[in-house]
């Protein structure tokens, strides 16, 4: 499991500083393109979410050209989780319902409990919630890949015997452009800072 303790402290800073409450900021202007970037020969490389390949609750492989032409929102949540995750699937299930039409929105969830949460308690969940599997994925893998991930997300999650439930995790959202780059984020606890991530996910849609 990759460790980038300094690495997502600035990287937090730099997402406060462009997504942060801030009402100077031309509500207009497209959003930014989040984290480390190089140049090279001239061009910005900037940072992509890497190939990955996991398992949705209908048993599907759910890969990069699962979401290609496709924005994204993503979580890291697992069911039985004792404390952030039903805020944050609620405030996912608002995103959903907002988007529900929109054919170029999708949801991805990946749960931090790959041993209980199988294939078959996934589809429980997501019946329970009344979602569709084509427009909301939630996946299970192996465990070291999906923290690897949070990492690529700019996400914490852990492992942590003292955490509710056995594991310690943001409850950030994280959207993904069609170009596999972090866009925006939002706090997945507050129901108004969803709200205002709603006009990002549109703003991206506008981007085309």
């Amino acid at each position: 499991m990759r460790n980038y303790s300094f690495f997502g402290f600035f990287i937090a800073l730099l997402l406060l500083s462009a997504c942060g409450g801030d009402t100077a900021v031309d509500k207009n202007a497209k959003l930014p393109i989040l984290g480390n970037r190089d140049v090279v020969d001239g061009d910005t490389i900037y940072h992509q979410v890497p190939d990955f390949s996991f398992t949705d609750q209908d048993g599907n492989t759910v890969n990069n050209a699962t979401f290609q032409d496709k924005i994204y929102v993503v979580d890291f949540f697992f069911i039985h989780c004792p404390s952030i995750c039903p805020t944050v699937t609620r405030q996912m299930l608002r995103i959903y319902e907002k988007f529900e039409t929109v054919d170029q929105v999708k949801l991805l969830a990946h749960t931090l409990d790959v041993k209980r949460d199988t294939v078959g308690a996934l589809k429980k969940y997501a019946e329970k919630i009344h979602v569709k599997s084509e427009k909301w994925h939630f996946v299970t893998g192996e465990e070291d890949l999906i923290y690897d991930m949070a990492d690529d997300y700019f996400i914490a999650a852990n492992k942590d015997p003292d955490a509710p439930g056995g594991f310690d995790h943001s409850g950030r959202l994280i959207l993904v452009d069609k170009n596999r780059r972090v866009r925006a984020f939002c706090e997945g606890t507050d129901e108004e800072d969803v709200t205002r991530f709603f006009g990002d996910i549109q703003k991206l849609l506008d981007e085309g």
